[in-house]
């Protein structure tokens, strides 16, 4: 199988679309906000047209009041894989959720299941005393787990001191013993790794190209249609608190201007981007690509790479396909 990597904006979807079209293969996302329903503009789903016909899979699988975690997540995509191995079509994974793709590649690890009572508790301390207030008793509980858990990431934070509650070990403790990875499956892996200037000036036009799609009316819709099911006052978790919904949701509500709505988006994509680009430095055996999939010449980089790992360098994108196709059926 391939997987694309890279940060947002670097055109992971059209160059997923491309090899999909090149080598008969078939999209799996690992998008985490893609999965959900209704969140399509500030996500960057690609439209229907924009798949031009090749099928993709785990989009628009989840309500977004349904809890879906990253072993969920591995579990449906290792059936998904399975199944396009049986159709005979090449999976290639593209997205921007690492651990998702790190959960499925590696496995995960035999911790207790979610006490929807204790997170909520634990919620409830995040609310009231401060997330960092919440990462110091994880310090104290699990130093190892806090030292690369940043003290703002309230979700990963209150997994640990989940599991160092349930099971009165280090959450730390549990992941060094160990988890079975993905069988059965040949993982290349590509990335995408633009100028940081012109990524960036990407993301400026793409998050403005968003509110000019209607953002701000997604955004409205989505939190009305919550809100009604769900008795909330406002968002507070899932994925409508992911990049550009809150502040859209300000805008459309008047709290917030449409042009600071942008800028704010602006800055925070800046920021997730690097995040991702930290991340996915230190995945194994990623092939880098200095430029944007949407590029041409970047497009026939990769095919040319393809071809060599996979056969010489005089194969033909459709015999790298079939090849591939091939060895992966074998290696299982």
């Amino acid at each position: 199988m391939l997987v694309i990597v890279g940060s947002t904006a670097t055109g992971k979807s059209a160059l997923a679309v491309f090899l999909a079209e090149s080598l008969g293969g078939e999209v799996v996302n690992f998008d985490s906000m893609q999965l959900y329903r209704g969140f399509n503009i500030g996500t960057g789903k690609l439209s229907p047209g924009e798949r031009r016909g090749i099928p993709h899979h785990l989009l628009d699988i989840v309500d977004p009041g349904q809890v879906f975690t990253a072993g969920d997540y591995a579990r449906e995509a290792e059936r998904m894989l399975v199944f396009l191995r049986e159709k005979g079509s090449l999976p290639i994974l593209v997205g921007g959720t690492g651990l998702y793709l790190r959960t499925l590649l590696l496995g995960l690890f035999e911790g207790p299941g979610r006490s929807e009572e204790l997170r909520a508790r634990l919620k409830r301390v995040a609310h009231r005393r401060s997330r960092e207030f919440l990462h110091r008793m994880l310090r104290r509980m699990d130093p190892q787990s806090a030292a690369r858990i940043h003290p703002r990431d309230t979700q990963k934070t209150i997994r640990a001191l989940e599991v160092c509650v349930l099971t009165r070990r280090p959450f730390s403790s549990m992941l060094a013993q160990g988890r079975a990875g993905l069988q059965g499956f040949r993982a290349i892996k590509i990335g995408l790794n633009p100028d940081r200037e012109e990524l960036n000036r990407r993301i400026e036009a793409r998050v403005e190209a968003m509110f000019n799609a209607g953002l701000m009316d997604e955004a409205r819709a989505l939190f009305e249609s919550r809100a009604l099911s769900s008795h909330s006052e406002s968002p507070r978790e899932g994925p409508f608190t992911s990049l550009g919904y809150p502040q859209a949701l300000a805008a459309a509500r008047g709290e917030l201007s449409r042009e600071d709505a942008i800028r704010e988006t602006q800055a925070a994509t800046r920021r997730y981007a690097k995040r991702q680009r930290t991340w996915f430095r230190r995945e194994l055996d990623v092939n880098w690509f200095a430029g944007f999939g949407d590029d041409p010449a970047i497009q026939r980089e990769v095919i040319d790479w393809l071809a060599g790992a996979s056969l010489n360098s005089r194969s033909t994108a459709a015999e790298v396909g079939r090849t591939m196709a091939g060895s992966m059926i074998s290696e299982t």
